[in-house]
Formats: C-alpha cells, sequence, structure tokens
C-alpha cells in the first residue's frame, strides 16, 4: 500500500487507460479522484473501485475550461486540504489527413490533449506548491515522438505535452515537485480492438517485444512515477511501447 492515505487525481479516467491507472492507485491505498466528461461515467468508475473495497470520488469536468477544473479542485482541496497526485490522461484523436483535417479537428484536439494538460497542472501546482510536495505524471504518446501520417493534430499535441512536462519540471523542481511524462505505444484498448486484423499484425511487425502493450503496463509506470523509488526522477519520458521507437 505505498499510496496509503494519498489523494490522487486522474483526468480521463471512465476507461481504457486512464480507468487502469486510477484503479492501480487506488489499489495501493490511494483515493482516486474520478475525472472525466460526464457524470454519469466518473460515477460509474467511483462505483466500481468502491465496491471492489478502495477509496474513490468523482467529478464530471471539461478540462478545456480553466475556471470549471479551478472550480473542482477547490471542491477537492476544502475537503482533502491537498493533491498528492496529479496523473493527465485526458485525450481524443480526430485523425485525418494534414490536407484534409478541418481547423475544428485541429483545435479539439490541442484543446483537450494539450490545453487540458496546462489547466489542471495550474491549478493543481499551485496546492501543491504550498505543501512543497508533489507528483505529476503527463501521458503523452510515442506519436508525439516519432510523429504518424493522419495524426499531425494527435502528434502536435502528445509532442507539447513532453515540451511542457520539461518546463514544468523545471519551474517546480525548487519545491519538491516533480513531473514527468509517460510515452505509451501501442496499447489494448477499446481503440485498437477495432482494428482490422491485417492493421494489427502490420503493427506487431514493428514491435520488438511482438505483442501490444496492456493498460496495467501503463499504469504501472505511473506508481512507480509517483512512488518514492522515483523521487530523484523529473523531467523524463518514459516509452513504454515494447521497443517500436529503437
Amino acid at each position: 500500500m505505498r499510496f496509503q492515505n494519498k489523494i490522487v487525481l486522474v483526468t480521463g479516467s471512465t476507461r481504457g487507460i486512464g480507468k487502469e491507472i486510477a484503479f492501480a492507485f487506488a489499489k495501493e491505498g490511494a483515493t482516486a479522484i474520478i475525472i472525466g466528461r460526464t457524470a454519469e461515467a466518473t460515477d460509474r468508475v467511483r462505483d466500481e473501485i468502491i465496491d471492489i473495497g478502495f477509496a474513490a470520488e468523482s467529478f464530471a469536468c471539461d478540462v478545456t475550461n480553466l475556471a470549471n477544473v479551478t472550480e473542482i479542485v477547490n471542491k477537492i482541496l476544502d475537503k482533502h486540504k491537498r493533491v498528492d497526485i496529479l496523473v493527465n490522461n485526458a485525450g481524443i484523436t480526430k485523425d485525418n489527413l494534414l490536407l484534409r483535417m478541418s481547423e475544428d479537428d485541429f483545435q479539439s484536439v490541442i484543446d483537450i490533449n494539450l490545453r487540458g494538460v496546462f489547466n489542471c497542472t495550474k491549478i493543481v501546482a499551485r496546492a501543491m506548491l504550498k505543501e512543497k510536495a508533489g507528483r505529476i505524471i503527463n501521458i503523452s504518446s510515442i506519436i508525439g515522438i516519432t510523429g504518424n501520417v493522419g495524426q499531425a493534430n494527435y502528434a502536435a499535441s502528445k509532442a507539447g505535452i513532453i515540451g511542457f512536462t520539461k518546463s514544468v519540471a523545471r519551474e517546480l523542481a525548487s519545491r519538491g515537485i516533480t513531473a514527468n511524462a509517460v510515452a505509451p505505444g501501442y496499447i489494448q484498448t477499446d481503440m485498437t480492438a477495432q482494428m482490422k486484423s491485417q492493421v494489427q499484425e502490420e503493427i506487431l511487425k514493428r514491435i520488438p517485444l511482438g505483442k501490444l502493450g496492456t493498460a496495467q503496463d501503463v499504469a504501472g509506470v505511473c506508481l512507480f512515477l509517483a512512488s518514492e523509488q522515483a523521487s530523484y526522477i523529473t523531467g523524463q519520458t518514459l516509452i513504454v511501447d515494447g521497443g517500436m521507437a529503437i
């Protein structure tokens, strides 16, 4: 129970990688704060965690809206007085080739994937500064490092997260706060499950370990970065891709 009595806020935690991260922290003793776009979805995950005997709370929040983020974080602080760990995971894709990509599709991905990280980090960091402690973990992507056809918006947002993380790490280090990024490769999710078998086979050929990663693989890295064992690690990007980017 490495995170007994810790308060962990996880954005985009109603499904996929974010949900697994929230469960992983809860199972290690933390109170997992579930953040998602709708109360119905966040409450469902909260109840799932509580039903297996662990602590969780839930809030619907639009991470692109700074006022909304401020309101929700203040509610958490009113009750718990602090946020120990922030995991910025909320993200979307709206793929298309550059010449076919609309302004709205580009901007909406930037707003949720990158602006959302800015909003949540800015507000939560204020509370961490008062405590002179904290862990910030931003979920980037291997696509932010390598780029990908049809994902100029997504790649830009995820590359932006890496640069943002490095800057935040420099700004907050003197107050005992670390900031790191995690860059997953192809992970088994609802999204990858919808890929045609031929596409999956081509992807697997590019992965030295010969298999897709799991949400648990990503969650495990987040647990490490939030732990005391990673107290001297900041400003880094940990790639979880089975060797694809070698």
